[in-house]
C-alpha cells in the first residue's frame, strides 16, 4: 500500500529526498519543509510524479 515518492525543491527544482506515503490516506501531493543542499536553506519540497 505504501509507495515510494521523490521530493523536489520548489525553489531550485532539485530532487533531494525520497520517502514513502500511503496513497489511500493522502491522495494529494505531499509537501514537507526540508533542508535543500543546493539552496543551503530550509525550503518546501513537493512530491514529484
Amino acid at each position: 500500500m505504501r509507495d515510494i515518492v521523490t521530493l523536489q525543491c520548489v525553489t531550485c527544482k532539485k530532487r533531494n529526498y525520497s520517502t514513502t506515503k500511503n496513497k489511500k490516506k493522502t491522495p494529494a501531493r505531499l509537501e514537507i519543509k526540508k533542508f535543500c543542499r543546493a539552496c543551503r536553506a530550509h525550503k518546501v519540497h513537493r512530491e514529484t510524479r
